[in-house]
């Protein structure tokens, strides 16, 4: 599969619960991207991991994109429904010897940073279900690409372990989808935040060993709390505003935390006409490359 000529972006959240500031942020990142260079711009929902994700939380999700003024290009895709494209890709990788069965638990190799490739020759126990890793030190290595943001990037993903690739119990795991589905989709441009930046050199080597095209990386800064911890939601952070006034202040404070400078008056304006000026000067070039913002005070 090839890149089309055109930008093709997309926003890939996780249904795990409304969402947030920071996702928000990382939202009209990739939309105001895409929008800039008079690309394509889609939404996934990734749940693939449906214990995270409660009934109800990807329609949720939908409808505080459009009050936001995040209008999406084409269906959005879900990715439960995408299992036999990832087994086909995880068949490629254990054909290619790049994949492997291990029945180690986390508990087992709590000692080490990183999982020792202890199934690599073989399972450990037989009797035991088995999750499905990246042979890291066998697949292309180093892995160097230039952050847009950040710049020259370089790992040897046999540093970083070999992730899974498929669960224990039999749920597709992020790395091995996340890589297909951007193919499938012909993503041309990733834009997310920085706290993805080291899965990548994974998701480079899925690439290379499928033959699958490598987009653009762009990682935004995260956004954390007053503490320096991520905005997430595992930490309780608020969902977004759904009154017209706070809308229109989270979007105004997402462009300010992106450094794209928008004029005060902007504040009081539709998600519609701020979404217009910011796609007309959105620029990575005012980006400061700092890994982390604090959330801004309500006004």
């Amino acid at each position: 599969m090839t890149h089309t000529s055109r930008y093709r972006g997309r926003f890939a959240p996780t249904p795990s619960g409304p969402l947030h500031f920071g996702s928000l942020v990382a939202a009209l990142g990739s939309y105001l991207d895409a929008r800039a260079a008079g690309g394509t711009w889609l939404v996934r929902i990734e749940d693939i991991d449906p214990p995270r994700c409660p009934p109800g939380s990807d329609n949720t999700i939908l409808r505080q994109l459009e009050a936001f003024g995040l209008h999406w290009d084409e269906p959005v895709q879900w990715q439960h429904n995408h299992s036999e494209a990832y087994q086909q890709a995880l068949d490629q990788l254990i054909a290619q010897g790049l994949a492997y069965p291990c029945s180690c638990s986390r508990k087992q190799w709590q000692a080490f940073s990183i999982y020792p490739g202890w199934c690599r020759s073989g399972v450990r126990d037989a009797t035991k279900p088995v999750a499905w890793r990246l042979r890291s030190d066998l697949a292309q290595r180093p892995i160097t690409w230039h952050d847009r943001l950040f710049g020259f990037q370089q790992f040897d993903p046999a540093t970083l372990g070999d992730v899974v690739l498929k669960r224990k119990d039999q749920l597709w795991a992020y790395q091995l989808a996340v890589v297909v589905d951007d193919a499938e989709q012909d993503i041309t441009d990733v834009v997310r935040g920085i706290d993805l930046l080291d899965n990548t050199p994974w998701q480079c080597q899925i690439q290379s060993a499928l033959g699958l095209p490598t987009p653009r990386y762009l990682h935004l800064p995260l956004i954390v709390t007053a503490a320096g911890q991520k905005l997430s939601k595992q930490n309780l952070a608020p969902a977004l505003a759904e009154e017209t006034r706070g809308i229109r202040r989270q979007l105004f404070n997402a462009l300010q935390v992106l450094d794209q400078s928008p004029p005060d008056t902007l504040i009081e304006e539709p998600p519609e006409t701020q979404l217009r000026w910011a796609t007309k000067h959105w620029s990575i070039a005012q980006l400061s490359p700092t890994a982390h913002r604090r959330l801004p005070q309500e006004p």
